[in-house]
């Protein structure tokens, strides 16, 4: 029986993406595309997620590129212009979710300096949510099989119990190897079977 339901946020419940921020920034295609590849790459902002401070980070790649400080700077205060609204269905299926009893988790790649403003903004949505694990704050990150271990102790859940929604296939694999019921997400339409296979209500 499943007890309860373990979201991913990134690309699961909102949308993000860096060129939202920066293609108001760099006017050249070309230009914007390079930048995206070479500056501030995944590479470098999954360190955020990691636990790193933006500060450091960005001392490090304004070293790296001087031409590009301005930009690189707007990263930390602009966050929030890299999410670029609900992923389709999901907020819904997050509030029938809730109005049926089942309980909500979330383990997010996530810096925890721009955790709080992007949970802030959206509290209408995670007050739905009994806990979110964030890796900023853990300084682990999926799918490192000890953020799985602790999401079991924290949401006081049995191997089996849950089902965990993420839209990177190794995060899912990891969560499976350590106990979950994984469904790797791609859209909601594509989810709704596997919530009715476990019994789980759709929006």
């Amino acid at each position: 029986m499943v007890a309860a339901v373990v979201f991913d946020v990134g690309n699961v419940l909102y949308h993000w993406d860096p060129a939202a921020l920066y293609a108001a920034l760099i006017d050249d295609p070309a230009e914007l595309s390079w930048f995206l590849a070479n500056v501030v790459t995944p590479t470098w902002h999954f360190q955020h997620d990691a636990g790193r401070s933006f500060a450091d980070t960005s001392a490090e790649l304004r070293a790296q590129f001087p031409h590009y400080h301005a930009l690189i700077d707007a990263w930390g205060p602009r966050f929030d212009e890299t999410i670029t609204g609900p992923v389709a269905g999901m907020i819904e299926l997050v509030e029938a979710l809730d109005a049926a009893a089942i309980p909500l988790f979330a383990i997010t790649n996530f810096s925890a300096e721009f955790w709080a403003p992007f949970h802030d903004k959206r509290a209408d949505v995670f007050d739905r949510f009994q806990d979110v694990i964030v890796s900023g704050d853990e300084k682990l990150m999926k799918p490192d099989p000890a953020i799985y271990h602790l999401a079991h102790a924290r949401f006081s859940l049995k191997p089996g119990e849950a089902l965990f929604i993420d839209d990177r296939l190794e995060n899912v694999l990891a969560a499976e190897a350590n106990g979950f019921i994984g469904h790797h997400f791609t859209d909601y339409q594509r989810l709704k079977p596997t919530l009715a296979s476990l019994g789980l209500p759709a929006a």
